[in-house]
């Protein structure tokens, strides 16, 4: 079973992990962005540690709505509304259970991912985050490590892609051949919750 602890725990490795690769986000948005990616998550993932540490919310889903408002009041642009509907979603899906197990946790996921289809109008093929976020949620039921591995697979699939949805649609064919941030940052995200399982041996 997954407790608060164990979403606090993926929110600092997701912070972490975000900062670490600030840098290699932003590379990425600079030809088909507005090349601040890396930049608005980490003060956006920075300010969601910050406020987790000082208001130690006790549920599952209490961790992610917080999560999710901080986001979206902190990070500019597309990201701070999409990153931010990810998690409160999820969060509202969990509801006020002090504990959930890994299924109910994926279902919860899932409606955080309908969640952003819905808020920015994209579909798996469009090159955005959904590229990294729905085979991460197809691959879940076989574990954190599987959705990692699927996350990172789609982001990378995203390179050869023409962007539809988002900035880098504007470029139309001059988006193909760069691989997406917001797929990238979005497998940054589904790999930290093999790290917050791997801190406990869960």
């Amino acid at each position: 079973m997954l407790d608060a602890d164990f979403f606090r725990r993926w929110m600092t490795a997701t912070a972490a992990s975000v900062a670490r690769e600030a840098d290699r986000l932003t590379d990425l948005d600079s030809p088909i962005g507005d090349a601040d990616h890396g930049a608005n998550l980490q003060r956006g993932f920075t300010t969601v540690t910050a406020t987790l540490e000082k208001e130690a919310p006790d549920t599952p889903g209490a961790v992610l709505t917080l999560a999710g408002r901080q986001l979206i009041s902190t990070v500019g642009g597309a990201s701070g509304p999409l990153y931010g509907t990810l998690l409160r979603r999820t969060g509202k899906a969990l509801g006020d259970a002090p504990e959930v197990s890994e299924e109910e946790f994926a279902q919860a996921l899932r409606t955080g991912v309908e969640a952003v289809m819905t808020l920015g109008g994209a579909a798996p093929g469009d090159k955005t985050m959904i590229d990294a976020l729905v085979p991460a949620l197809d691959a879940l039921p076989d574990g954190f490590a599987a959705a990692r591995s699927a996350a990172e697979a789609g982001a990378i699939a995203t390179t050869p892609l023409q962007a539809r949805k988002g900035r880098a649609s504007y470029l139309g064919e001059r988006s193909i051949g760069h691989q997406d941030p917001g797929a990238t940052s979005s497998s940054l995200l589904i790999a930290a919750l093999q790290e917050a399982s791997e801190a406990t041996g869960e």
